[in-house]
């Protein structure tokens, strides 16, 4: 099968003979969009890139599609890290540091931390939420703890971005695993550690599990794009204003003479000058 047009994806495979199962991600157009204007600093970069990438798999493995969303919070010097993909793979995501040594773990980046997962399925009453302490040498072992304590399987991942692109590479055991080739997980699991930033990178994913594991039989199934695709909803921003009621519209108008609002997740800001501010004040709100 081919890769699709654009350069993100997420595309599972199997290792049918082992009972274990894998994901490749890539984000290449889409992180680009997702940065664009925001003039992260490039280690803040490479900690979003690589979070939206175990985002995009996880999201494109789920048993029953919904809108998945990572907050990372902490008291460290990352402040607030989110990434927000839905049932279609559109995803965004932004956060928000202070300067920080790139080396430090994520137990210290997202200090006295926690990783709270929520998840909106077709169906259900609520969200479904689950909180986990931050912890773990990286990224990816943060999320690969994560993952074996939520899914108890074993699970190995390794991520990489950069300014120009963001990957993750997936591979997790399968209950009777071991009844199909005993050894079967670690040789899995020592022959995707062998994997570079830079093949995770530049190598698209039929390339970079051949080089990997071309001993091994190895089922791919279609790829499925990533988007970016969060279009502005103005009347969406004006009833977020609305519902500040008269007197706190007026404020705003005397002190600072328009209302400047920034939609972080979607990378949009919002201009309301004092004209459009007072138009507000006896509009009725939009109906949902």
């Amino acid at each position: 099968m081919t890769e699709p047009a654009g350069d993100s994806y997420v595309r599972r495979f199997l290792f049918e003979e082992l009972e274990i199962r894998g994901a490749v991600a890539r984000l290449g157009d889409v992180w680009r969009r997702m940065q664009h204007g925001r003039a992260y600093p490039p280690a803040l970069a490479a900690v979003l890139g690589q979070v939206a990438a175990v985002t995009a798999v996880i999201a494109g493995n789920l048993k029953q599609p919904g809108r998945l969303t990572f907050q990372l919070q902490g008291h460290g010097p990352i402040e607030l890290l989110v990434v927000d993909c839905d049932a279609s793979l559109n995803i965004r995501g932004h956060a928000r540091a202070q300067d920080f040594d790139p080396a430090l773990p994520p137990a210290r980046l997202f200090a006295d931390g926690r990783l709270m997962l929520t998840l909106d399925v077709a169906g259900l009453d609520r969200p479904y939420q689950s909180f986990v302490p931050i912890e773990g040498e990286s990224v990816a072992a943060m999320f690969a703890h994560y993952l074996e304590r939520s899914e108890q399987q074993h699970t190995g991942l390794w991520l990489a971005a950069d300014g120009d692109g963001a990957s993750c590479l997936f591979v997790q055991k399968l209950p009777g695993a071991d009844e199909h080739d005993a050894d079967g997980w670690a040789r899995v699991r020592q022959l995707a550690a062998t994997v570079t930033d830079d093949e995770l990178l530049q190598l698209d994913c039929e390339d970079l599990l051949r080089r990997l594991f071309h001993e091994e039989t190895v089922r791919l199934f279609a790829s499925r794009p990533l988007r970016h695709d969060w279009p502005r909803d103005r009347e969406r921003i004006a009833d977020v204003l609305r519902s500040l009621g008269r007197e706190e519209i007026e404020r705003i108008i005397d002190e600072q003479g328009e209302a400047r609002i920034q939609d972080e997740l979607s990378n949009h800001e919002y201009v309301f000058d004092a004209d459009e501010l007072r138009a507000l004040i006896d509009d009725p709100p939009t109906l949902q």
